[in-house]
């Protein structure tokens, strides 16, 4: 008695060569036709439709196994409409029943009635009634990479040995057509994270203002991982991690928030290791509220030479898939070149800085050996003078004047000694917008003017005071680079009022610059809205204080 067929194998040619003869075209352009594309969304969705047409079957889908083998990642469908699945819902996520079990042992089935079948679970509510049904496993490079699934054929009778054998090849051309699309993907997924990662080399490098280059490094982490939200944290001065960027497409109030070092996670960044969570709501490292309004998250290091320079955070929405294998290699190899270029950048503005101290020295020798040498010589030769006039007049008048240029020489003793300072970091406010004001002057050519109202030093927090030093450094910087200007005009006011009545600070910064230009770039000004929205204030553009309104003033103000 010969063997019986192997399951999916077609009967003997006897009696039955016109079925198989008659399909061999139809599966010929099934084959081409799912071929056909690189976009792998669109072949997942081009083979649920061919095996539906190969097969007469009434819906199709691909079920795509995740990473772990645990269930399913995906999943896409043929045959029902939208509006029926918007009203299915959720779907199905191949834990358990028959799409489990077909997981677990990714072998071919056919069942004439699922109902029968012990491991079916039912379907979910809305879903439209079917009867039989049949599955093929898609193997990728000899890895399973989902299973193809057919129900309810179109003339009411169950799948025969002809229908699994067809699809059986169409899934091995799937294989292949699904491995050709994921190397598609995976070369273009390289190439847009190798163009962010040198737009964020060039931002860091550019000698801009150092916000604007971590504001970057946020926007293109967002943008290549799909996250909700790029975020970037540097260490803070008191342990653990400050949001120092952020980029989201609504407005936070994270920035300037400082995670403690006690976080479990912040340990785990600080000590050079990246962390990936499935699910923030759920973890318990991630215990604010900020982490838990999101679903997977990519933490990642930025480490160069054993040293942590800060963290980047790429957090997914709710209910959004995990960070897979290879996103995670191509966050890490961006972190990677992202603390490379923060350590290049450090080292260059480490350069431009030494510069500034060596051109102060030579600017306090100077003053020392050549001015006050100077002065002080035409001094001696007036008080000289002096004796020898015998007009009273012209003694007063000279005594006047050597004791003017006596006060002028001390002033440029003070002077010199205070170029001759190191750049230790102040602790009131007052001093440190005095020193961004000094250190402005050396691009500017003019030291701007300043005023200050009110209990500065002792009314304003230190939050609120950081991102006002942050905000006047941006506008200085943007005066020098972009408005030439010859007179600047600084006023900090910690006794104004905000528009909803709060007690505030304001800082006013006024030029008599070119102006913005219709067009210009704005991104420092963004910047500006930005900072003072992290803390509960706004900022806005005014006149300048040149002729007839020219130049432009920048208020920024913050509550306390």
């Amino acid at each position: 008695m010969p063997a019986a067929p192997p399951p999916g194998s077609p009967p003997p040619r006897e009696g039955a060569s016109a079925e198989l003869l008659a399909r061999v075209p139809k599966l010929l352009d099934a084959m081409r036709s799912v071929g056909s594309g690189l976009e792998l969304h669109s072949a997942l969705n081009r083979i649920c439709e061919t095996a539906a047409d190969l097969a007469n079957a009434r819906y199709a889908a691909i079920g795509v196994v995740g990473e772990d083998g645990e269930g399913l990642t995906d999943f896409v469908h043929h045959g029902v409409d939208e509006a029926v699945a918007r009203r299915v819902g959720h779907l199905p996520d191949g834990r358990e029943g028959l799409l489990g079990a077909l997981i677990r042992d990714p072998q071919p089935a056919r069942l004439t009635d699922l109902a029968e079948n012990s491991r079916y679970r039912g379907l979910p509510g809305h879903h439209p009634p079917t009867q039989s049904f049949l599955g093929v496993p898609i193997r990728v490079q000899g890895e399973i990479f989902g299973n193809l699934y057919l129900t309810d054929k179109h003339a009411g009778e169950p799948f025969n040995d002809y229908d699994l054998a067809m699809v059986r090849v169409l899934a091995t051309e799937a294989g292949i057509a699904i491995g050709n699309a994921r190397l598609y993907e995976a070369a273009q997924q390289r190439e847009r994270w190798i163009d962010g990662s040198v737009a964020v080399t060039t931002a860091l490098l550019a000698g801009g203002d150092i916000d604007d280059a971590l504001q970057t490094v946020a926007e293109q982490a967002r943008r290549l991982s799909g996250a909700a939200a790029g975020i970037v944290l540097l260490p803070a001065e008191g342990g653990g991690l400050e949001i120092v960027a952020v980029d989201a497409p609504h407005r936070t109030n994270a920035l300037g928030r400082v995670v403690a070092p006690e976080n479990g996670v912040v340990a785990e960044l600080l000590a050079g290791r990246s962390v990936f969570v499935d699910d923030a709501a759920t973890d318990p490292r991630l215990d604010t509220a900020l982490a838990r309004s999101y679903g997977p998250i990519m933490l990642l290091p930025l480490c160069r030479d054993g040293k942590v320079l800060g963290s980047l955070v790429m957090p997914r929405a709710r209910g959004d898939r995990p960070f897979t294998r290879t996103e995670r290699a191509l966050g890490d190899q961006f972190a990677s070149q992202a603390a490379l270029a923060l350590t290049m950048a450090d080292a260059q503005r480490d350069r431009e800085r030494l510069a500034v101290y060596e051109d102060r020295d030579r600017i306090a020798r100077d003053l020392h050996d050549l001015v006050i040498q100077r002065l002080f010589a035409t001094g001696m030769m007036l008080e000289s003078a002096q004796r020898g006039s015998a007009v009273p007049e012209v003694r007063d008048g000279v005594g006047g004047a050597v004791d003017e240029l006596d006060v002028t020489i001390q002033e440029i003793r003070s002077a010199i000694f205070a170029l001759q300072q190191p750049a230790e970091a102040p602790a009131g406010l007052r001093t440190r917008v005095l020193r961004e004001i000094t250190m402005a002057a050396v691009p500017l050519g003019f030291t701007p003017s300043h005023r200050f109202v009110g209990p500065v030093d002792t009314a304003v927090g230190d939050l609120t005071g950081k991102n006002l030093i942050a905000a006047l450094r941006e506008t200085l910087s943007n005066a020098f680079r972009h408005a030439h200007a010859s007179r600047i005009e600084v006023v900090v006011d910690a006794t104004s009022a905000l528009p909803d009545g709060r007690p505030g600070v304001r800082l006013t910064v006024a030029d008599d610059g070119v102006g913005i230009p219709e067009g210009g770039r704005r991104s420092g000004l963004h910047n500006l809205e930005r900072r003072a929205e992290s803390v509960g204030g706004a900022s806005r553009l005014g006149p300048g204080i040149g002729a007839d309104g020219g130049g432009t003033t920048v208020l920024w103000e913050a509550p306390y």
